[in-house]
């Protein structure tokens, strides 16, 4: 049976399809009748892994990354209490459509100790980055343009405060979110609050998680 759905992805990829399942004249009803039974089987089931390889990839969105460590691996010394106590670099893209500003939030739920936390610990609240920025240098907690507000961290100031697990190794999630909208001068708000101004206005979310272990 012919599928116009299928003829739509066939027309989309005609030009890099190449091998034996390639099938010219299968984005016609009659070409697709002409071709024999096996082809055209063999044919749907391509065009269907295909559409789900291209949803897969649609849907991954906004993406989180820091040149300064791989997804899952240690946030190095120099960003932490051990070190010079920097922000780390991070970039970002696949901002949706109607990305208004960017939330960052960075806390620790392994504290104090990750074989029995008892709460999360937060390093780092920024709200209102601009739509148009798509990264943070080293170091930028302290050269940030005015409009960006800065919140509370767990220390009860603004800015960074780095890794400084007291026992084992802990997660620092660095979380970006992607809202519809410039949220109103919060002042220096803790996470929570900030959580709950950001409500209904999440296009879409992204994560990045770092370890440490004091040496």
């Amino acid at each position: 049976m012919w599928c116009p759905e299928f003829a739509f992805i066939e027309r989309a990829t005609m030009g890099k399809v190449r091998g034996p399942l390639a099938l010219p004249g299968a984005t016609t009803q009659a070409g697709w009748r002409r071709a024999p039974q096996g082809v055209r089987r063999a044919r749907m089931w391509w065009l269907a892994a295909l559409a789900g390889v291209a949803m897969e990839v649609g849907a991954m969105g906004l993406q989180l990354t820091s040149p300064a460590f791989a997804p899952g691996a240690s946030v190095p010394a120099r960003y932490t209490c051990d070190g010079v106590d920097v922000s780390p670099p991070l970039a970002w893209q696949g901002a949706p459509a109607g990305t208004r500003s960017f939330v960052l939030i960075v806390d620790d739920p392994d504290a104090p100790d990750p074989a029995a936390p008892k709460m999360t610990w937060v390093h780092w609240v920024l709200y209102n980055l601009p739509p148009d920025r798509h990264e943070l240098a080293e170091g930028a907690s302290q050269h940030l343009p005015p409009q960006v507000g800065q919140g509370l961290n767990d220390w009860q100031r603004t800015g960074w405060g780095g890794p400084c697990p007291p026992i084992g190794q802990h997660r620092y999630f660095f979380k970006l979110y992607a809202l519809d909208t410039v949220l109103p001068d919060l002042g220096h708000p803790g996470k929570h609050r900030l959580e709950q101004a950001l409500q209904g206005h999440v296009l879409g979310e992204a994560q990045l998680i770092g370890v440490y272990r004091r040496p």
